[in-house]
C-alpha cells in the first residue's frame, strides 16, 4: 500500500514536466510561425498548406497524372524527412479538368480561399497563361513543370521544365547533324505552346540550318482523325516530322501512323511532347524508332534516378512509368523547400528572392540550378523509342543556360 504513492508521484511529475515542455514548445513554435509567415498564408505551428493544380480528368489527364503522382511523392518524402522549417506539408488538390477557365477559377480558390503557401501545377501553356494573371494579382507562387515555348518570365513562376532554346533548338541541331535533315513537316495541337514552338522551329530551320518547311498543321485538343495529315506526310516525304501533338490525340496519331505504314524505317520523326507517360497509352510498338527531345528519360543511368524510380514504383506500382514532366514536377517541392529554408520564411517575396542560385545535385536528371530568370540550367537529351515503352538515350548535351527570350526568335 505504501509503495503506490511512491510509484505514482514520479509519474505525476513526469506528466507535469511533459506538459510544461509542450507548452514551451508551443510558445516557441508560435513565435517561430510569426517570424516565418507575416503575410497571412496557411501556415500553423505544425503545418504548411500547399496546392496541387493539374488535370485529373479530360484529354490532358494522360499527361498530367504523372505530375500529380510525382509532386505527392516528393511531398511525402519531404514530410518523412522532417518537413519544411519543421512543418509538415498539407496538400489541397484541385482538378483543372483540361479546361483553361477552370484552371483560373481553381487557382483563385487556392490562393484567395485556401491561402496556400505555393502551388505545384498546370501542364499546357494555355492553362499556365490562364492562371498567370491570378498568381501575379494575388502574389502567389507557381512551380510549373512542363517544357514550354519560353517568351515568358514572371516573378510568380518557377519554371522547372525546359524552355524552347533548351529543347527545340538543341533537338533540331541534333537531327540536322545526325540525319542530314533538310526538309521538315511541322505538326502540333492547336494552342499556344505548339504554335509558338513551331514558329521558333521554323525560324531556326530556315535561318540557321538552311532547311525548308514543307508542311505545317495544327489540330484541336482531343482530335483523333489524322488520316488526311498522314497522306500529306507520305506525299511530301519530309526528312523529319517535327511533332508537338499533346494529350490523348497522341494515341490516335501514332497508331494511325503505324497502320498507314509510316514507321521509323521509312520516316524520321522527332517529338517534343511524347514522354513515357504518353507511351503508356500509345504503346511502344507504335512508335519504336522515333525520337523525342527531352531533358529526362526514365532510363537515365545515375544513382539519383535509380532511387527516384525505385521510390516511384514502390508507391505507384511496378508498372508505373516516369516521363520528363513527371520528373520536373518532382523537382518543384524540393526546390520550394530549399528556397523556403534559405529564406527562413514562407512569405512569397522572400522565397522568390531566395530562389535564384538554388542548386539540386539530387535531381533524378542530374544537376539543376535556378537561374535569375526563374528557369533551370539543364541538359537536352535525345531518346529513341523502344518497343517496351522506354527510351534509349542517344544524345546528351552539356548543361544549357536557359534563355526564354532568344534573340531573333520572337
Amino acid at each position: 500500500m505504501d509503495s503506490q504513492p511512491i510509484r505514482l508521484l514520479p509519474r505525476r511529475l513526469a506528466v507535469g514536466a511533459a506538459a510544461l515542455s509542450l507548452l514551451a514548445a508551443s510558445l516557441f513554435s508560435h513565435v517561430a510561425s510569426a517570424e516565418v509567415n507575416t503575410t497571412g498564408l496557411a501556415v500553423t505551428d505544425s503545418e504548411v498548406t500547399v496546392g496541387i493544380l493539374h488535370s485529373a480528368t479530360g484529354t490532358m489527364a494522360i499527361s498530367e497524372t504523372g505530375s500529380i503522382q510525382a509532386e505527392r511523392l516528393a511531398i511525402e518524402q519531404i514530410n518523412a524527412s522532417g518537413g519544411v522549417l519543421g512543418r509538415q506539408i498539407k496538400v489541397i488538390q484541385e482538378d483543372g479538368a483540361s479546361d483553361w477557365p477552370t484552371f483560373a477559377e481553381k487557382a483563385r480558390k487556392l490562393l484567395v480561399g485556401d491561402k496556400v503557401a505555393t502551388v505545384f501545377g498546370c501542364w499546357t501553356s494555355a492553362s499556365r497563361k490562364a492562371v498567370l494573371p491570378v498568381f501575379e494579382k494575388e502574389n502567389g507562387l507557381l512551380y510549373y513543370p512542363t517544357f514550354y515555348e519560353g517568351l515568358e518570365q514572371s516573378k510568380n513562376v518557377i519554371y522547372t521544365g525546359q524552355e524552347a532554346t533548351q529543347q527545340i533548338l538543341a533537338g533540331l541541331d541534333w537531327v540536322a547533324k545526325e540525319k542530314g535533315a533538310k526538309t521538315f513537316y511541322l505538326l502540333g495541337s492547336d494552342y499556344i505552346w505548339p504554335r509558338t514552338s513551331m514558329k521558333i522551329a521554323r525560324k531556326h530551320i530556315e535561318n540557321v540550318l538552311g532547311g525548308k518547311v514543307v508542311g505545317e498543321e495544327y489540330y484541336p485538343l482531343g482530335n483523333t482523325q489524322f488520316g488526311s495529315l498522314i497522306n500529306k506526310i507520305k506525299l511530301r516525304k519530309p526528312d523529319v516530322v517535327f511533332a508537338a501533338v499533346v494529350g490523348g490525340s497522341n494515341v490516335a496519331f501514332y497508331k494511325q501512323m503505324k497502320a498507314a505504314g509510316v514507321t521509323a524505317d521509312k520516316q524520321t520523326l522527332l517529338t517534343l511532347s511524347v514522354t513515357e507517360d504518353e507511351l503508356l497509352g500509345i504503346g511502344g510498338e507504335n512508335m519504336a524508332g522515333f525520337y523525342a527531345s527531352m531533358k529526362y528519360f526514365q532510363s537515365l543511368d545515375n544513382p539519383n534516378n535509380a532511387a527516384f524510380v525505385e521510390a516511384f514504383k514502390a508507391k505507384y506500382g511496378k508498372d508505373a512509368v516516369i516521363g520528363d514532366v513527371t520528373q520536373a514536377a518532382y523537382l518543384g517541392p524540393w526546390l520550394w523547400k530549399a528556397a523556403v529554408e534559405k529564406a527562413g520564411s514562407f512569405d512569397i517575396d522572400k522565397v522568390v528572392a531566395a530562389s535564384p542560385g538554388i542548386e539540386l545535385d539530387t535531381a533524378p536528371e542530374g544537376y539543376v540550378k535556378v537561374h535569375d530568370n526563374h528557369h533551370l540550367w539543364s541538359k537536352t537529351r535525345i531518346g529513341e523509342v523502344q518497343k517496351d515503352g522506354q527510351f534509349k538515350v542517344v544524345f546528351e548535351s552539356d548543361l544549357i543556360e536557359p534563355n526564354p527570350f532568344p534573340e531573333g526568335y520572337q
